[in-house]
């Protein structure tokens, strides 16, 4: 596997890998609401106010992506079908790289996410009690420090 910088023309790709990874991860969030963020994952992978990187499977298809903003990994989302093949290490190192001290909010429901982050040597900071829409998916707030980690 390896990396490239997102382009445009990937939105498509990234936000079927999304949706995928979504419902395979994130069986707490209600179908409902998936609805609702639907256009607005769509309107944020078309946008460029992020820097998107995109994990590409041998074959050169992209299988996973992250978006970053400044020292925020805002996304990093991986195909089902390619969870737990060092991807999400890989971009998270490469954050690391561009960025040093990295922050991530993560879904409290979501235990394998907070236990991928942690293990990666980031710590929770600080919790809030819904998402950034208000939804009822509390949030955990986690740092890593530019050192910290493997």
């Amino acid at each position: 596997m390896h990396l490239r910088r997102g382009q445009p023309f990937d939105a498509e790709t990234l936000f079927d890998v999304w949706l995928r990874a979504v419902r395979a991860t994130h069986s707490f969030v209600a179908e409902e609401d998936l609805q609702t963020l639907i256009p607005l994952v769509r309107s944020y992978l078309n946008s460029r106010d992020s820097e998107f990187w995109v994990l590409c499977a041998d074959s050169e298809d992209a299988v996973g992506f992250m978006g970053l903003s400044q020292d925020t990994i805002e996304s990093l989302f991986i195909a089902p079908e390619h969870h737990r093949r060092g991807g999400g290490r890989l971009l998270v190192e490469k954050a690391k790289g561009l960025c040093g001290e990295l922050t991530v909010d993560v879904n409290e429901q979501n235990l394998g996410a907070r236990r991928f982050y942690e293990a990666l040597g980031f710590s929770v900071e600080s919790r809030s009690e819904t998402d950034e829409m208000g939804l009822p998916y509390p949030l955990l707030h986690m740092r890593r420090p530019a050192d910290g980690g493997s």
